[in-house]
């Protein structure tokens, strides 16, 4: 009887855990066995695995008994990822691998029945876990795969095109004849991001475009409320353009979300942040994630950038409600009866929508419509958005129509280069006095972060009083000014900060 182990992971979300493959050749009758919580893409592996080593050269233990467990065997595993690490431990196990040498490794790739290797779902996070965890091992995965995961720095990625060349840099030294290496792997050349559409095309709506800054500069949510051709859209596609540029460490966190998601990482896209805007029928597992094995939503693909929600109240209530917890901790866990897989979920709400369902309620260009909508239809329309989601949105702001010639004579706005330059300045008064945004400040923080003085208290109090704020809400004004405080420079809170706070998040509201 022999014995073989070899190094793999499982996703489980974000998170990929480390897997043993153990692989077992024993005498009696002739049977290929998988056990370990195995998926059936895991269990079909056993065809792909026998005939990609018959037909890269090296045989299958026909007359042996072999038993192949996954452990920990109340882990879910999922994908073809564990091709390549079953047929290695099967040449370990004969004895055709140096065991040294499959220890210094972790695998993961799927097999074609040629032995061709082809690339596996969440490389980057498979490499983020191995960094994480200090391991003084090398990753070997399928080319494709392998100039993903090269992205994170500190690692050893190597690259294999299939079975055969992983095998030839494994097996025992032979008459002192060098054993080919496998190559290092190198990250795709990341090109110049194309600039993105520029806020100085939105004429008109000041107010709306100093929300924009505003939510850029403290990371706050927003919701925009106008007849259509307004520009609501318009302002939510620039706002991406004047966040702060993106961490290498947010940038690799990003990526690994993509990379899990159903379209994969696109790779020229690195470092910009994500714009995610859904189609108004999206379910709530959609925007949240789901799925057996959990696949990450559009809040957790939106992850470090802008999640755009146009239509908003077209939205179905159910998937709506389940952004609340999300805009509160960043984080959004799925639950099943085995596990449950955690995703990041830290994005920038942009939610859009007409006053009323024909759209020009209170429209007051010369030009607008007349609206036709019955006071019942309205509050009907308006209430499709709950009062405690409502209550998690940082800015809601009223855009009104602007007239032809009012629009034919405006000169163009401020470039998107010059509000975040501001922008930038603000985030990093937050980053160096409390290490993050404004708006992600929780508990006590909120206190001790955002000091006011005297008449900005009385202000803020007197606002809470009269339009019988809850808590939460009281805390986000307190927020807002904040962030107000900080595009000025000024340490403390001052009574036009709130006063402005309280302008660009309609208080009475």
């Amino acid at each position: 009887m022999s014995l073989a182990l070899v190094r793999s992971r499982a996703l489980l979300g974000l998170d990929a855990l480390a897997v043993q493959v153990e692989v077992q050749l024993s005498a009696g009758l002739p049977s290929f066995s998988l056990v370990g919580l195995a998926d059936t893409e895991v269990k079909e592996s056993r065809e792909r695995v026998r005939a990609a080593l018959m037909q890269s050269g090296y045989g299958f233990p026909n007359n042996k008994r072999v038993v192949v467990s996954l452990a920990p065997a109340d882990l879910p595993k999922d994908s073809g990822r564990f091709d390549l690490p079953i047929a290695l431990g099967i040449l370990a196990a004969s004895g055709a691998l140096d065991p040294a040498r499959l220890d210094a490794h972790e695998f993961a790739g799927e097999l074609s029945l040629g032995g061709d290797l082809r690339p596996v779902r969440g490389a980057l996070a498979l490499a983020l876990a191995l960094r994480r965890e200090g391991a003084d091992r090398a990753l070997v995965l399928p080319a494709d795969s392998a100039r993903e995961a090269a992205q994170v720095q500190g690692l050893t990625v190597l690259a294999a095109s299939d079975l055969g060349s992983v095998v030839r840099a494994l097996q025992p030294d032979a008459d002192g004849a060098e054993v080919p290496p496998l190559e290092r792997a190198e990250p795709a050349p990341r090109r110049p991001m194309p600039p993105g559409p520029d806020l100085s095309e939105v004429k008109g709506q000041a107010l709306a475009k100093r929300a924009l800054e505003v939510a850029a500069a403290g990371g706050h949510s927003l919701l925009f409320i106008g007849p259509p051709g307004t520009g609501k859209s318009m302002l939510a596609q620039r706002l991406a353009g004047i966040l702060p540029p993106m961490s290498e460490e947010e940038a690799l966190e990003s990526a690994a979300l993509q990379g899990l998601g159903a379209a994969g990482l696109d790779g020229e896209g690195f470092g910009r942040r994500p714009i995610r805007a859904p189609h108004h029928s999206a379910s709530a597992p959609a925007l949240v994630g789901g799925g057996s094995p959990p696949r990450p939503g559009e809040i957790s693909l939106a992850h470090g950038g802008v999640l755009f929600l146009d239509e908003t109240p077209e939205f179905p209530r159910r998937a709506l409600e389940a952004l609340r917890e999300p805009l509160e901790t960043g984080r959004i866990t799925i639950s099943r009866a085995a596990r449950q897989a955690a995703f990041p979920a830290r994005f920038q709400l942009v939610a859009a929508m007409n006053p009323c369902p024909c759209g020009y309620l209170g429209a007051r260009a010369a030009s607008a419509r007349a609206c036709t909508c019955t006071p019942d239809a309205v509050a009907r329309y308006q209430g499709r958005l709950s009062g405690p989601l409502l209550d998690r949105i940082d800015l809601r702001v009223e855009l009104t129509a602007v007239s032809p010639a009012e629009l034919m004579a405006a000169p163009d706005g401020e470039p998107s280069a010059a509000v975040a330059a501001r922008v930038a300045a603000a985030r990093q008064r937050q980053i160096e006095r409390q290490g993050e945004p404004n708006g992600q400040l929780e508990g006590r923080r909120i206190d001790a972060m955002c000091r006011a003085d005297d008449a900005a208290r009385r202000l803020l109090q007197s606002a809470a009083e009269r339009f019988a704020w809850s808590s939460r809400r009281l805390h986000r004004s307190l927020k807002v000014a904040r962030t107000l405080a900080d595009l000025e420079g000024a340490a403390t809170i001052a009574a036009h900060h709130v006063a402005e706070a309280l302008q660009l998040q309609r208080a009475g509201s």
